[in-house]
């Protein structure tokens, strides 16, 4: 799947480190030999993965801020003199772009500006790969898996973020950066799971809560349907993406799906029900409709990455929630969180991560 060699002392700059996807793709770099530099605000408080797999002992760079500020970003930037730039820093979740609607149009937006002017504006060669979401696209709620050269939008904040974080990275792509050998692509992966994920609002999490709580999880849309995969197929797809981009940035400068396979498209109540069979709970779930719109229908296409990065999924639905649960078992149970994690990233990757 991947090059060890390649990416062996490569100088790395993460925006969102301290993240959910973040830390899980520090880990990985970190196995990888990959000198690595964060840029992010502090972990949430309460349990998160930063803190459970001692993430900060694998970093190279720790910087704590704000994308929004652009002045502290750029010299982040600058003093990591990175060969390969992930930016995964945003504000991730639907339901928080209805209550902060600026902030979310701030951070997604303005702070993907801040990045791109603040490589323009320092000029070093570099590999760009830009992490926005499957919800960029114009979600005309119909059966098909969206392709990558489907518009842009959005029925909420959040969506249509991501959809100008996209054309963001076109324009400056197009109108600086490939002038300046910095080869730029966006990644649109699917609705991620696995363990560490503590986000308010977001099925996992939420369920995790409830069963720790004793509660029954409640459900805003059952019947919704969502390309669900492990955490760690996408983040292979960014690797794999990075990779080919250094090699021939002409020819893989643009957007790429890296969603499941159509099996692997349920249903929020068949997420909900298998997650909790795995945990071994006897909690069956209530409805309660959420009042904001959300798309119902959203699958994603994933043939370009396959034919042309040979990036296909390795875990099926199944497979990655019963990953999932065992990694919230395992941090019930008080186990060496840091150690589980390399473990689980060790069955994914087999021997594709070298001995670094």
């Amino acid at each position: 799947m991947l090059t060890p060699e390649f990416w062996r002392g490569k100088r790395v700059f993460l925006t969102g480190h301290t993240g959910f996807k973040g830390s899980w793709l520090v880990c990985i770099l970190s196995r990888l030999g990959a000198e690595v530099h964060g840029f992010a605000l502090d972990p949430d408080d309460g349990p998160n993965l930063f803190d459970l797999a001692h993430v900060a002992g694998l970093l190279a760079g720790d910087t704590r801020g704000d994308i929004r500020d652009a002045a502290v970003f750029r010299q982040a930037l600058q003093a990591a003199r990175p060969d390969i730039v992930f930016h995964l820093a945003a504000q991730s979740l639907v339901h928080a772009s209805y209550e902060d609607p600026l902030g979310t149009l701030a951070t997604n937006i303005m702070g993907t500006a801040h990045l791109f002017e603040a490589l323009r504006k320092i000029g070093n060669p570099a590999v760009v790969v830009n992490v926005t979401s499957d919800k960029c696209y114009e979600n005309r709620e119909w059966v098909w898996p969206y392709r990558e050269n489907e518009p842009m939008g959005g029925k909420d904040i959040y969506s249509v973020s991501k959809g100008c974080a996209e054309l963001l990275t076109t324009a400056y792509r197009q109108s600086f950066l490939a002038d300046l050998d910095i080869a730029t692509a966006t990644a649109r992966a699917g609705n991620v799971i696995g363990g560490g994920d503590w986000a308010d609002n977001r099925l996992i999490p939420d369920m995790v809560r409830a069963m720790a709580d004793g509660q029954a999880p409640v459900l805003r849309a059952p019947k919704a349907l969502r390309p669900w995969q492990h955490v760690l197929e996408p983040l292979s797809g960014y690797l794999m993406l990075a990779e080919h981009l250094a090699q021939k940035p002409n020819d893989f400068a643009e957007g790429w799906n890296f969603g499941p396979g159509p099996a692997d498209t349920r249903t929020v109540a068949y997420v909900v029900e298998t997650f909790l069979n795995l945990s071994h709970s006897e909690l069956r779930p209530v409805i309660q409709p959420h009042a904001y719109k959300e798309a119902q229908i959203l699958k994603l296409d994933s043939a370009k990455a396959n034919a042309h990065l040979g990036w296909t999924p390795r875990w099926s639905i199944d497979q990655a929630l019963s990953r999932t649960a065992d990694w919230y078992c395992a941090h019930v149970e008080g186990q060496d969180m840091a150690t589980f994690t390399m473990q689980q990233i060790g069955e994914y990757f087999g021997d594709s991560l070298g001995t670094s």
